[in-house]
C-alpha cells in the first residue's frame, strides 16, 4: 500500500501543495522561476519562528544542566555501580528542576514530518490525484525535486547543477562547523561523571556532537527541495543558540 495515498496523508500533503504553489504564486512577479525555493525557506522560517518557545524552553535546560551537573557528579560517585538507582536519581534530580533528558530531541521530532512532507512534495508525480506541479519548479536552473545523488546517479549532472547542490550541501557543513567551534559537542563542558543527560553516553555524545555533518550527508540524498529547508534550519538554530546563549548564559546560577 501506498502511505502517500492514505486519506490524511494525501490530504496533508494536497494542503502542502497548494500552500507552496500559493506562495510561489505571490512571489513568481518578484522572484522568478525560483520562487518555489523561496517559498520553502519562507515556510521553514514560519516553522522555526513557531518554534522559538521550544528553544527557549531548551536554552533554560541547558542552564539546568550546567547548574546540576556536580550533583550529578555526586550521584554517579555514589550510585554509579547500581545503573538503575543512578537513573532513578538523576531523573528525580532532573524533574525537581523541571528539566528533562530528553528536552533536546523535541525540534528534530517536531521538525521530522515537516522534512517528510517537503520530501514527498518533491518527488511524488502527482498528489491527491493531480500532477504535482512542483516537480516544475527550480532553483538556478535546477530541478528542486533533484538531488546531488540523483543526478549522479543518473548521469544527468552538470557544472551549473553541481554548483548548486555543492553551495547548499558545504554551506550546512559550514554552519555545522561554526556550530561545533563556537558551542563544542554535547558532551563538551560535561565531566565524565556528569553527562549532559541520565541517558546520555560518550558515544550518544559524539553522534550528537556530528549531527549538522550528517545533516549535510542526508542533503546530498535529499531533493534539493529539502535540502534547502535543512541548511535554512541549521542556520537558524545557530543563531538561535547564540540569540539564546547570552539571555541563559550557562554560568548563571
Amino acid at each position: 500500500m501506498d502511505p502517500y495515498r492514505f486519506p490524511p496523508v494525501a490530504a496533508l500533503l494536497d494542503g502542502a501543495h497548494h500552500l507552496l504553489m500559493g506562495l510561489a504564486g505571490l512571489l513568481q512577479p518578484f522572484i522568478g522561476v525560483s520562487s518555489a525555493a523561496v517559498a520553502v525557506v519562507l515556510v521553514t522560517l514560519l516553522v522555526r519562528a513557531v518554534l522559538i518557545p521550544v528553544g527557549v524552553s531548551l536554552a533554560k535546560a541547558e542552564r539546568t544542566r550546567a547548574r546540576l551537573a556536580p550533583r550529578l557528579a555526586e550521584l554517579r560517585r555514589r550510585h554509579g555501580t547500581d545503573p538503575e538507582r543512578f537513573q532513578r536519581e538523576t531523573m528525580a534530580l532532573y524533574a525537581s528542576q523541571g528539566a528533562s533528558p530528553f528536552a533536546g530531541c523535541i525540534p528534530m521530532l517536531v521538525q521530522a514530518p515537516v522534512v517528510g512532507v517537503i520530501y514527498a512534495l518533491f518527488i511524488l508525480p502527482t498528489i491527491a490525484g493531480h500532477p504535482n506541479a512542483l516537480l516544475e519548479q527550480q532553483l538556478a536552473g535546477v530541478p528542486l525535486g533533484s538531488s546531488l545523488a540523483g543526478s549522479i546517479a543518473a548521469g544527468t549532472l552538470d557544472p551549473a547543477s553541481l554548483v548548486v547542490f555543492l553551495v547548499v550541501v558545504a554551506s550546512i557543513a559550514l554552519v555545522g562547523e561554526v556550530t561545533r567551534r563556537v558551542f563544542g559537542t554535547p558532551q563538551q563542558g560535561a565531566t565524565d561523571a556528569a553527562p549532559v543527560s541520565p541517558l546520555a553516553t560518550r558515544a550518544a555524545g559524539r553522534l550528537l556532537g556530528l549531527l549538522p555533518f550528517i545533516t549535510a550527508v542526508v542533503a546530498v540524498f535529499v531533493p534539493l527541495a529539502a535540502a534547502l529547508y535543512l541548511l535554512v534550519t541549521v542556520a537558524w538554530t545557530l543563531g538561535q543558540r547564540a540569540v539564546l546563549r547570552r539571555v541563559f548564559p550557562l554560568d548563571a546560577g
